[in-house]
């Protein structure tokens, strides 16, 4: 008998274990979405972030939960985007193409207010009293765009430039993010041409430092008959609602500042 109740105590309380146990795991059970598989396994692996997410398995996550489009992935082309959108049971609409649009022309041409020599970064060379150029607004010409895109669609051209592959290019917007200057932007193929100046100083002060930046001329407007290029604060603005890409904008500019895209 002095044997028998420990016995039955321990079976009591395995008894009690096993059943907290088994009500856990039917619980606190981790259901796996078989999608989510589905989806790693059309992903390239290439964890780049341009998502905004950590890397293709937050992507998954994040497009599983609805946060994310199927088409978010830049580094997949439109086939796998559509088998994404497949799965997800959607149908993916695709806009237009965009790319990385440089809005400089300055360069080594432009005219430098002191030797930097510190740290090749952008970023870095900003923080110094705005960065080496006498152009406030101009590209300091360091690289920082070309590092940090994941899909090697910029290079630095001998002009002290960024120069973009529109064939790599994935629209992931990084360099747009890293650019201290913010001269790019993300512009579709429907817009055909493209201001390649940022500055807002007065046409004297500019001639001054930079050759190739927008006079303000008003020659664009004044050629343009759909009212699409205005000068705006010494700088020629197009609005792409009205303009129908005639290219007459191009071949007015005297400083060729105003770009085919």
């Amino acid at each position: 008998m002095e044997i028998l109740l420990p016995i039955l105590i321990l079976g009591a309380l395995g008894g009690i274990f096993g059943a907290g146990l088994a009500f856990a795991s039917r619980k606190l059970a981790v259901h796996n979405d078989l999608r989510l598989e589905k989806i790693m396994g059309l992903l390239p692996g290439a964890n780049c972030g341009a998502c905004g997410s950590a890397g293709c398995f937050g992507f998954a996550e994040a497009v599983l939960k609805g946060d994310l489009p199927p088409d978010a992935c830049r580094a997949s082309d439109e086939k796998v985007q559509h088998e994404i959108a497949g799965i997800l049971g959607r149908k993916l609409e695709k806009g237009a193409q965009r790319t990385a649009v440089l809005h400089c022309r300055g360069g080594k041409s432009a005219a430098d207010k002191y030797i930097y020599a510190g740290l090749k970064d952008c970023l870095a060379a900003a923080s110094l009293l705005g960065g080496p150029k006498k152009c406030a607004s101009g590209c300091i010409g360091l690289g920082s765009c070309v590092t940090v895109c994941p899909f090697k669609a910029i290079s630095m051209g001998e002009d002290g430039l960024p120069r973009v592959d529109k064939d790599r290019c994935r629209s992931c917007g990084k360099c747009v993010i890293v650019c201290p200057k913010r001269l790019f932007t993300l512009e579709t193929d429907q817009h055909k041409v493209y201001v390649a100046c940022r500055s807002s100083d007065n046409a004297a002060r500019k001639r001054g430092y930079c050759k190739s930046a927008c006079i303000a001329c008003r020659l664009c407007e004044k050629t343009c008959k759909f009212g699409a290029v205005k000068v705006e604060n010494n700088l020629a603005v197009i609005d792409y609602a009205k303009c129908t890409a005639c290219l007459e904008c191009v071949k007015a500019c005297p400083v060729k500042v105003i770009k085919i895209l």
